[in-house]
């Protein structure tokens, strides 16, 4: 009896010290000033201490983005998760100048200002006739300023079908940018499920592969690739309105710059993914002073998250990320004639290549194109803002100009007299004097802005032609498929439009006109022109014209 009373009495004493202690560690975790034990943390974040140890954040707390830490480390699972900060003020916090520079806005640039009706880009009838069949066509508008990047997305005609509005209509423009989408924008249509077009000469052709140019909130709970299937929450495959409406901020900072080592870095898996090919042939492989980076597998929910640690700063692959072409739709296999869906890699796809590359890479290698052209019957390629790769080997680039050299270059702020990188992103037109006056210090601001439009100008020329040779060739393959030529005569006519489109549309999705690569752009339109001309020249011989 007295052994059984003992034994009780130990356990009840071993079950109430352990209440007690556990509901001290919770009232101290909450009384603690400083945030948690970074140790505790450690003890299965151990990829994470090696990055904390890389750089200045080493003595940042944990709590300073994270919350709900006290329930996690009581409980560690899949239900404590904690809560991770993907705002720009967790970076804006500690870091005020680039902070706020991120949210200047660029009122040289309307909103919605679509390349398809401006003089200088691709005039009605071209753009229309050239693109017809392609959601482009329904609204391709130039960019802005990085803090409207996710909203621009959501409000494009092409992308969501009208189905996201602005709430105080056009009024939208004066918002502040750093606004919570959900605070400026609604769901007009938030009883449907369906993703399809709601308004007329509208399209949905978003899909969930262009969220990661446009944010990063879904970091966690997007598998490396996209793929689908592996317990991830997004994937390739997810409803796009449904991804739409789960995040809030446009190009997060940790997108560009890695919060525990303070480091630069990728966070684009598909440019990670063509980067990392040990035999591969992109401009990164074949530049002998490519910047070294070392891929992490951060996954700890059950599937692969990969990010790519830079040895320093490379605006070129940073800024690349989304500056860059990408296949993100679904197409057509060159070899089989097979519809390419979703669960396909291929639909999140990096080339890293320049325009000249590109014909071989997606009909020889990948074997896949976009869409079909409804009056060739052939088929097609569409270009995503390939700055990065127009930029890599030109004159600038090998001068070792950076992209932030001309668009972010270093500024002093008037009232701390501190130096820092502007983060407000903007062409170099409307910031002369500290960028292009820097190295060209015997020019004025006027011979400067000169230079940018007489180069702008030329090139903006050879697209026109291009443009011309390119809707002459379409209007001869109809004819030709009127005449009944020979199908392997029309196959081969389909082939020159295809090299001549790509040499072309590449810079029209190219957001310089040229300026990043006068050289390669003018070798790339006229080659267009050329393609152009030898498929008319192959009809009018079958016809005997």
């Amino acid at each position: 009896m007295r052994t059984k009373t003992l034994l009780y009495t130990t356990i009840f004493v071993a079950v109430a010290f352990f209440v007690i202690s556990n509901e001290l560690y919770a009232q101290k975790r909450k009384s603690a000033p400083t945030g948690v034990d970074v140790s505790e943390c450690y003890s299965c974040h151990d990829t994470i201490k090696d990055l904390r140890k890389m750089g200045k954040h080493v003595k940042v707390e944990c709590t300073n983005c994270h919350s709900n830490l006290e329930k996690h480390l009581i409980n560690p699972g899949s239900e404590t998760r904690p809560n991770t900060n993907t705002s720009w003020e967790a970076c804006g916090q500690c870091h005020k100048e680039q902070y706020k520079s991120s949210f200047e806005v660029a009122y040289h640039r309307p909103a919605r200002d679509d390349k398809s009706q401006l003089t200088n880009r691709s005039p009605n009838p071209f753009w229309d006739k050239l693109m017809m069949g392609h959601g482009f066509t329904k609204e391709h508008a130039l960019t802005r300023s990085h803090p409207w990047s996710l909203i621009d997305h959501l409000l494009v005609d092409r992308a969501y079908g009208g189905r996201f509005q602005p709430k105080k209509g056009w009024e939208y423009t004066s918002e502040k940018p750093h606004s919570k989408i959900w605070d400026i924008l609604y769901d007009k249509f938030p009883d449907v499920k369906e993703h399809k077009a709601f308004l007329p000469q509208t399209a949905a052709g978003a899909n969930p592969t262009c969220f990661q140019c446009k944010t990063q909130d879904q970091i966690l709970d997007w598998a490396y690739m996209g793929d689908p299937g592996n317990g991830a929450k997004w994937s390739r495959m997810s409803k796009p309105n449904e991804l739409a409406k789960s995040v809030k901020h446009s190009l997060n900072c940790y997108t560009c710059h890695d919060p525990h080592a303070a480091r630069p870095r990728i966070v684009r898996d598909a440019l990670i993914e063509a980067l990392n090919k040990p035999a591969g042939d992109t401009l990164w492989h074949t530049d002998p002073k490519r910047t070294i980076f070392k891929v992490i597998d951060m996954g700890m929910r059950g599937y692969p998250r990969k990010i790519a640690i830079l040895e320093k700063y490379d605006t070129k692959l940073q800024c690349g990320q989304c500056h860059m072409e990408y296949n993100c739709n679904p197409g057509t296999d060159t070899k089989t004639g097979q519809p390419v869906g979703f669960a396909d890699r291929r639909t999140n796809h990096d080339p890293f290549k320049d325009s000249l590359g590109l014909y071989d890479h997606y009909v020889n290698q990948i074997h896949f194109l976009d869409w079909r052209h409804p009056l060739t019957g052939g088929l097609l390629w569409k270009a995503q803002h390939p700055d990065s790769e127009a930029y890599y080997n030109s004159k600038h680039a090998k001068a070792n100009v950076s992209c932030n050299d001309c668009h972010s270059p270093k500024v002093r702020d008037k009232k701390t007299r501190k130096t820092y990188t502007s983060h407000f992103v903007v062409t170099p037109r409307f910031q002369l004097k500290e960028t292009c006056l820097k190295c060209h210090s015997g020019w004025t601001e006027e011979q400067a802005r000169y230079t940018i439009d007489s180069v702008k100008a030329y090139t903006k020329g050879r697209m026109r032609k291009a443009e011309f040779w390119i809707s002459n060739l379409i209007d001869k393959i109809v004819e030709a498929k009127v005449a009944n030529v020979d199908t392997v005569i029309l196959k081969e006519a389909q082939n020159q439009h295809l090299k001549a489109h790509i040499l072309w549309e590449f810079w029209t999705a190219e957001n310089s006109d040229g300026f990043h690569n006068p050289g390669l752009a003018r070798e790339s339109l006229t080659g267009a022109i050329d393609e152009a001309q030898k498929g008319i020249a192959i009809l009018n011989k079958a016809m005997g014209k």
